[in-house]
Formats: structure tokens, sequence, C-alpha cells
């Protein structure tokens, strides 16, 4: 670097020293940096910040945390902020510019506008999955609705776990009392993973009065007779003791026979059902409902609309 380019330097960081030092009042006093009250919250590889040093407008800049953690800003080139919260990172800054003699007295400010190495991964039966940024203090609900809510198939647990300890999932069970969802409302934390399980669901269709997808309870049950109930029954054309059940197998789909009209008069018990199962009624006995029971039932079954687990 010639002499003329170090004195040049030189005479810029001497002017806006001077301007730091004597064009403040003490009526203009800079906002107080961001407190340490959530320790959490701490700088990482593609987080996007904004900084600014309080009465030297030209060192102001909007950057992001580069792979190796470093912030790449004026005149002190790569700082190195991983870990630190944005106060700790801050008066980091601003001991680097005393130390470095470009400021005498500085005040530094970094706003995180998005923190990406913070965010909270949201999966399971939610609208919107995917990794969603924490901005402050939030909740279990506040995160679930950033996501776009709750899917139709959402059952109600979501296993929430903390980076910290991810062998150590936490089982939160959704409720539709006010007192108990208040509860169920829990804290968030930088790096949490939420997952939304999926409610268990039973079809019924064939000759019923209202086909569709019926959603179990998570830790519930749901019989033939119920399932059958939820869809408002039978129809008059339906052979009762030739329904079908078919359940999902090891080698695929496989046929049971449920002879409904036994269950009806209590000669038979009622038979408890798992999710996925689907209930078929035939209209009549013909030769070839048999045949076709595993490839209709299951493609009558697809697009049904799926209504609320019971109450």
């Amino acid at each position: 670097m010639s002499k003329t380019v170090r004195a040049s330097a030189l005479v810029f960081v001497l002017f806006f020293s001077l301007q730091a030092l004597y064009s403040q009042t003490p009526a203009s006093d800079p906002a107080p940096a961001m407190a340490d009250d959530d320790t959490t919250m701490r700088l990482g590889p593609g987080d996007v910040v904004e900084f600014s040093v309080y009465g030297v407008p030209e060192l102001a800049t909007k950057t992001r945390v580069g792979p190796g953690g470093v912030l790449s800003l004026p005149l002190l080139n790569e700082v190195p902020v991983a870990g630190l919260t944005a106060s700790q990172a801050e008066r980091q800054i601003e001991q680097m510019l005393v130390k470095g003699d470009y400021l005498k007295t500085p005040h530094v400010t970094i706003s995180v506008t998005e923190f990406t190495s913070q965010g909270i991964s949201v999966m399971g039966e939610v609208e919107h999955p995917g990794i969603y940024p924490l901005l402050g203090k939030r909740r279990l609900f506040d995160v679930i609705s950033q996501a776009g809510g709750m899917t139709q198939k959402a059952g109600r647990v979501v296993t929430l776990t903390h980076r910290s300890t991810p062998d150590q999932g936490i089982t939160v069970e959704l409720s539709d009392d006010p007192s108990r969802s208040i509860a169920s409302n829990v804290a968030v934390l930088p790096g949490d993973t939420i997952v939304v399980s999926r409610a268990g669901i039973v079809y019924v269709v064939g000759e019923v009065q209202k086909p569709g997808g019926f959603m179990m309870e998570n830790s519930g049950s749901l019989t033939v007779l119920q399932a059958i109930a939820l869809a408002q029954g039978a129809t008059k054309l339906a052979r009762l003791d030739k329904a079908k059940l078919i359940r999902k197998g090891a080698s695929g789909p496989q046929e049971i026979s449920i002879d409904l009209k036994s269950i009806l008069s209590a000669k038979k018990p009622d038979q408890q059902l798992m999710a996925e199962d689907i209930i078929f009624l035939p209209a009549s006995p013909g030769k070839n409902a048999g045949r076709r029971t595993l490839e209709a039932i299951v493609q009558s079954a697809t697009g049904l609309a799926i209504y609320g687990p019971m109450r």
C-alpha cells in the first residue's frame, strides 16, 4: 500500500473518531445495547444482522454471518461472532475498534433480522413444514401457527426435542379443554425440533350413509360398530353379513371377513380397529365382489373427506 493511500485511510479514521467524540450531546445519547436476558439466542452461520456505529453512518452495513461464524465488517474485516449473543458481539466489536485505534468510544448496535442458525424445525402434520427463525421468546402454539397450523390429519400428540438433548424428546398432548390447553403451550428454544403426529384414521366405504375417513384419538381406540356409527349407519342395500375389513400387512393389504349381522345381534364380539383400516359394506355378494374388494375399496377410500376425532 502506498504512503498516499495509508495517509488517506488515516485521515478517514481520524475524521470519524473526532466526530464520534465531539459531535454528541447529552440529550442525544445512543440507545443502550441489547441486554443478555436471553442467553440462548446466539449468533451462528447464516444469521443476517444489521451493523451500525452511533455517529458513524458510513460504517453501517447489513451482512450475513459467514460459514465460519465470522462477520465481514468495515475496518475490522472478519470478526468471529459464532456462539455470541448480539450484545456480546457488540461489546467485542467495540473493544476491537478501540484497540485498533479506529474510534475512542464507539457505540455498536447489532440487530438480528434473521436467526437462520437458531431456527426451529417444524415437521409432521402441519400445513407448511420447514425451518422457521426464532425471534424473541416463543411458545409451541406460536411456532405451529407460523407453520400454517395443523392439517386435518393431525393428531393430538406433539413431540418437542431440544438441540442440547436430542435423545430426550418431550411429549405434549393437546386438548380442547382451555385449562389443559394453556399447560400444553410450552416454551420453545432455538434449535428445537417440533413433530406434530398424525392421527389414526379409519375409513368406512360402500353402503353407508356417510362414507369417509374418521380420526381416532391418539391414545384411544375404535371398534367396527363405532366406525359404522360415525358413518351414520348402513344403508338398506348393505349386506351386513358380507362386510370386509382391509388391513395393511407386511406383505400388502389383507382382507378380513366381518359378519356385521352377528356382531349387531351380539352373537359375535365387536372388533377393535387399527389405524388405516378400511371397512367396506357391499350392496350384494356378487361373484366379482371378492376380487373387487382389495382394488375397489382402497381406491374408494382415497380422497374421502376426513372427519374429526371422537370427543
